[in-house]
C-alpha cells in the first residue's frame, strides 16, 4: 500500500476506535454539552428580558438577546466539548495503549489524527443539538443567506479543529484525566470573559482588553455577523488567523510530544 493509503486507512480505524468510545461512555459528553444549555437557558429565561433591554434599549423584547446570546455560546460548547478530548487522549497516554500504539505497524500520524477527527465530529455534533435549543426557544437566522450559512458551518468547524489539537496537546502533557480536566478549564473559562454574553462596550475600560484580544470574541462576533446577517468587519480574519495560528500551534505540540519518549 501506498504511504497515503496507508494512513487513510489507520486514520479510519482509529476514529472508528475514538467514535465507538464515546458511544460507550456518554457521560463525559452529556455532561460537557449540558453546560452551555442550562447557561443558554439561564440567560434567556432568568436574565433574558433585562439585558434585552440593555443591549436594544427599553423596547426591545427578549428575542433580541437570544439572537445576541446564542453565537457565543455555539462556540463555547466547542470549547467545552473539547475537554472530553484533553481527558480521553490523557487516558489513552497513562493507560499504556498510546505506547502499545507506538510499537505496531500502523501509520504514526493516525493516532492523533484519530482523535482529532473524531473529536471535531463530536464538537460539530454538539454545536448543532445546542443550536436546536436555541431555536427551540425562539432564535432566528432570517437574514443569512446560503453562503453566509456555509461561511458559519465553515468557522465553526475550523475553530473546532483549532481547540481541538490544543486539548490533544493538554492531554498528552497531563499525568493524569482529572489534570487533563483542569488544564483544559481555559477553554470553558475564556467564553465567559469574552463578547458572548455582553457588547465589549458595555465592559469597563480596564477589563475590555481581556475580552477583545483573545481567540473566542472575534470568532464570536464573526459567527453572530454571519448568523444574522450583519456586518463583521475585521473580525473575520481576525478569527480566522486565531485559527490557523492555534491549530499549527496546537499540531506541532502534540507531535512533538508524541514523538517524544513514552513515558
Amino acid at each position: 500500500m501506498s504511504s497515503l493509503s496507508l494512513a487513510v486507512r489507520d486514520s479510519s480505524t482509529m476514529l472508528r476506535r475514538n467514535l465507538l468510545h464515546a458511544r460507550r461512555y456518554p457521560s463525559l459528553t452529556l455532561n460537557l454539552l449540558l453546560t452551555p444549555v442550562v447557561l443558554l437557558l439561564l440567560f434567556v429565561y432568568v436574565f433574558g428580558d433585562v439585558m434585552s433591554a440593555g443591549i436594544g434599549g427599553a423596547g426591545a423584547d427578549r428575542s433580541a438577546y437570544i439572537a445576541y446570546l446564542v453565537p457565543g455560546i455555539l462556540l463555547m460548547t466547542i470549547g467545552g466539548t473539547t475537554v472530553g478530548t484533553a481527558v480521553s487522549v490523557s487516558n489513552d497516554m497513562t493507560e499504556g495503549i498510546m505506547a502499545r500504539f507506538r510499537t505496531m505497524a500502523i501509520h504514526r500520524g493516525s493516532i492523533l489524527t484519530g482523535h482529532v477527527v473524531g473529536s471535531v465530529l463530536q464538537a460539530v455534533l454538539s454545536v448543532v443539538l445546542v443550536g436546536a435549543v436555541g431555536v427551540a426557544i425562539g432564535f432566528r437566522s432570517t437574514d443569512a443567506t446560503v453562503l453566509e450559512w456555509l461561511a458559519a458551518f465553515g468557522l465553526l468547524t475550523l475553530f473546532a479543529l483549532a481547540l481541538t489539537w490544543i486539548a490533544v496537546g493538554m492531554g498528552m502533557v497531563s499525568p493524569n484525566a482529572e489534570a487533563a480536566s483542569n488544564n483544559a478549564l481555559p477553554l470553558i473559562f475564556l467564553p465567559l470573559v469574552s463578547s458572548a454574553f455582553v457588547p465589549l462596550d458595555a465592559m469597563p475600560g480596564w477589563f475590555r482588553p481581556i475580552a477583545e484580544y483573545q481567540p473566542f470574541t472575534p470568532a464570536i462576533e464573526t459567527l453572530r455577523g454571519l448568523l444574522l446577517g450583519t456586518g463583521i468587519g475585521h473580525n473575520g480574519w481576525l478569527a480566522v488567523a486565531w485559527c490557523l495560528g492555534l491549530t499549527l500551534l496546537g499540531h506541532r505540540w502534540s507531535k512533538r510530544l508524541f514523538d517524544r519518549d513514552p513515558r
